[in-house]
């Protein structure tokens, strides 16, 4: 079976960014999910279009089809008042927007009663080279399409909020 709209996929990957090991599946814990529902890079998606379990290849993803590329509109001061008092610098935070979202931002730095925090997301700007082997591919359950994401062995099967009403 080949990846395709509406397939749950299951791969073992390393992110590689500048030569450097940023991210990876765990051992025996693949990265799973649904092809064509936006749950992974576009980038990283395309590549992996029509391949099948087995199939090993290296993908160049481009900021583009990534993690977009960097805004320096993105980097903006907040009071310090805003956090606990233990601002790390570093750290992630969250941020309630407006319209109810919720944004995450990184601390760069704090300038007496202000932080300066970069709400890009920390691979924005980079090209990521990827690593993967397509462990499985399926076809989705009902459910999952309804969801929109892949279900693990053991995801919803006592929560509440995931049923049907």
């Amino acid at each position: 079976m080949n990846i395709s709209q509406d397939k749950v996929v299951e791969i073992d990957y390393v992110l590689k960014v500048d030569g450097e090991v940023v991210d990876r599946s765990e051992e025996n814990d693949p990265l799973t999910y649904l092809h064509g529902h936006n749950n992974i890079i576009p980038g990283l998606e395309k590549a992996l279009e029509g391949h099948a379990a087995g199939d090993h290849l290296n993908v160049t993803v481009s900021p583009e089809e990534g993690y977009g590329e960097r805004d320096d509109e993105n980097v903006q001061m907040l009071p310090k008042a805003d956090f606990d008092d233990d601002v790390e610098i570093g750290a992630s935070y969250f941020a309630q927007s407006d319209d109810g979202s919720v944004n995450p931002f990184t601390v760069m730095s704090v300038e007496g009663d202000d932080v300066k925090v970069d709400f890009n997301p920390p691979l924005a700007g980079k090209t990521l080279n990827f690593d993967v082997t397509v462990k499985t591919v399926r076809d989705a359950t009902e459910e999952e399409l309804a969801h929109g994401h892949a279900h693990g062995e053991d995801m919803h099967d006592d929560d509440e909020d995931f049923d049907d009403e």
